[in-house]
């Protein structure tokens, strides 16, 4: 049976979870793929804790995709905002719903915490990526992604 489940990442799910992000950052120009780094960053998600939580879905239990959110505060609502990030699925598998149900579960936990606003930032040239969050609701805004990277 072709079962979709969306939990809670675990620790266990960290390569299956890099694997994913090998697919997601061959789409978005802006990153590169570097698995140690993937690797600890998914494991500081992973951890948890009060204002950060990580999905994955898993389809006849392979883990097939995943999410991420974290929790900011907002001037413009007054309370709480979320940042969701890593929204991907493998290839194989798209256009089963999957992805709307891993953003179904973010949309349940920002409900449920009193979180005012989600937002994401998408590959502009990701058309499907594109088309798939207007589908689910997610307007696009005025505002561009800038960045400054810190020495190490």
């Amino acid at each position: 049976m072709n079962t979709v489940v969306i939990r809670s990442g675990r620790k266990s799910d960290i390569e299956a979870l890099v694997d994913l992000l090998r697919e997601l950052f061959a789409i978005e120009t802006d990153f590169e793929f570097d698995p140690p780094r993937h690797r600890r960053g998914l494991l500081r998600m992973l951890q948890g804790g009060p204002n950060r939580r990580m999905w994955v879905a898993q389809l006849n239990r392979q883990v097939v995709g995943m999410c991420s959110a974290q929790v900011v505060i907002s001037t413009v609502e007054g309370g709480e905002a979320a940042v969701v990030e890593d929204v991907v699925v493998q290839a194989a598998v798209r256009r089963k719903g999957i992805g709307g149900k891993l953003m179904l579960e973010v949309r349940r936990w920002a409900k449920a915490r009193g979180i005012q606003r989600l937002k994401l930032l998408a590959d502009k040239t990701n058309k499907p990526a594109l088309r798939f969050y207007r589908r689910g609701g997610w307007d696009q805004t005025n505002l561009i992604c800038l960045r400054h990277r810190l020495p190490r």
